[in-house]
């Protein structure tokens, strides 16, 4: 989860005010436990209704607007950060991205 690549210095001491910080941790949590919630429901009934589960699962994500959620979080952490290019001519979220695996048809991700 954590880059091995060097931070320049103007981000290694980052502070995100408290309230913002207080509302990333809302989303997460709406998040995380609805998504617990869903898997807890079906999982006894499981693979039964599993093409169910994945229907509530995609209603979730879709209703409860979770990339739109997610990207609000990003918003927030990434603001603090300084943009400034390194020697690589990358800021120092670009190289911690670089080189990350998306999804794709037939793939998970990794």
């Amino acid at each position: 989860m954590s880059s091995k690549a060097q931070i320049m210095k103007n981000n290694k001491g980052l502070r995100i005010d408290g309230e913002e910080l207080l509302d990333v941790l809302r989303e997460v949590e709406y998040m995380l436990i609805s998504l617990h919630k869903i898997g807890a429901y079906y999982a006894p009934e499981l693979p039964g209704r599993k093409s169910e589960y994945n229907a509530e699962t995609t209603r979730f994500i879709d209703e409860g607007e979770v990339t739109k959620r997610l990207a609000g979080i990003r918003s927030t952490l990434t603001r603090v950060f300084d943009e400034t290019r390194g020697e690589d001519d990358l800021t120092d979220i670009e190289r911690a991205l670089e080189g990350l695996q998306f999804w794709r048809p037939g793939s998970n991700g990794k």
